[in-house]
């Protein structure tokens, strides 16, 4: 039995490796930096952008307010979104035909119309009801408020907000909860666990990984959809503080532009934030090219370093 060792010690000729030159490459890559150089210089020579106004007003106190209500709103009606998605997700799961009915048409509802729509309903309340009451229907009233002193135009922005958010959120986690083995719920059942538990304990958790991302982009699209809330109307928040002033001081395309840097450094910092989260909920789901590259090349250099046995 003859033995080759692939360690020889025997001169071997390395192959050349060119790499494929590409012309459309090339030519992708001038007619980019073209247009790349074309608008940076619109930008830095068209005066009509008021640069120095934009400087001026970046950190305005009434920017800055606009951008706390913003962001205030963006968490609170994201938190009511979320609270209302996995509430229905978990409803449209059970076993109750009337919750599963419930769900349905509350999903079909809010998505069915428009946003800006909702929000013009919601301002409208007061409008539709001067009271509210509380009591037994068709029957005696137990107390009674001014709908005016009540419902304010901030509660009215966030109902709107969260009410039609949770509705996408939900087919949202609905989705991460059927991405989940049933071999996972079949388990944790055979060991005695309850609906609930099991829904908490052993699925969501799970579906997270599936849930964060596109639930990162709805919180970064509810950033931008508070610019709506002035349909209610809620006057507080950053777009309107920006056309406020641009009215005032004949200057609106210099303000957008303010509004638009607010809103870049806002949605820069959540797609940040985003990005830790993903990862931490796909620990232990590490899929990407270059471990899977990584690990083949290891096979190859162990494959190749074995002697092999030849029989004469």
């Amino acid at each position: 039995m003859t033995r080759i060792d692939s360690t020889s010690s025997e001169p071997v000729e390395r192959i050349s490796v060119r790499p494929v030159f590409h012309l459309s490459r090339l030519i992708w890559a001038i007619i980019v930096v073209f247009l790349v150089a074309a608008v940076i210089e619109s930008l830095l020579t068209n005066p009509n952008y008021g640069w120095g106004v934009v400087a001026t007003y970046l950190f305005h106190p009434q920017i800055v307010r606009g951008v706390c209500f913003t962001l205030i709103l963006t968490v609170v009606a994201m938190l009511v979104g979320i609270v209302l998605a996995v509430t229905m997700a978990v409803m449209r799961q059970s076993a109750n035909p009337i919750l599963r009915g419930v769900a349905w048409f509350y999903i079909w509802f809010f998505r069915g119309t428009p946003i800006y729509t909702q929000l013009l309903f919601w301002g409208l309340v007061p409008t539709l009801y001067q009271t509210l009451t509380v009591g037994i229907p068709f029957g005696p009233t137990f107390a009674e408020w001014s709908t005016k002193e009540v419902f304010s135009p901030f509660l009215a922005a966030i109902l709107g907000l969260g009410l039609n958010e949770g509705a996408y959120l939900a087919e949202i986690v609905r989705s991460g909860l059927n991405s989940v083995n049933k071999g996972q719920s079949e388990a944790a059942t055979a060991l005695g666990m309850t609906r609930g538990t099991i829904m908490w304990r052993i699925i969501i958790p799970q579906a997270m990984r599936v849930i964060i991302p596109p639930t990162g982009n709805e919180a970064i699209s509810m950033l931008k959809t508070t610019s709506l809330v002035l349909a209610v109307p809620y006057t507080l928040e950053l777009t309107y503080a920006a056309q406020t002033i641009g009215n005032r001081t004949f200057q609106p395309v210099p303000m957008l532009i303010t509004a638009a840097l607010w809103y870049l450094a806002i949605t820069s910092v959540l797609m940040i934030g985003q990005g830790y989260i993903e990862r931490y909920f796909g620990r232990g789901f590490d899929t990407s090219t270059t471990k899977k590259t990584r690990n083949r090349a290891d096979l190859s250099e162990d494959a190749t370093t074995k002697f092999l046995d030849v029989t004469p």
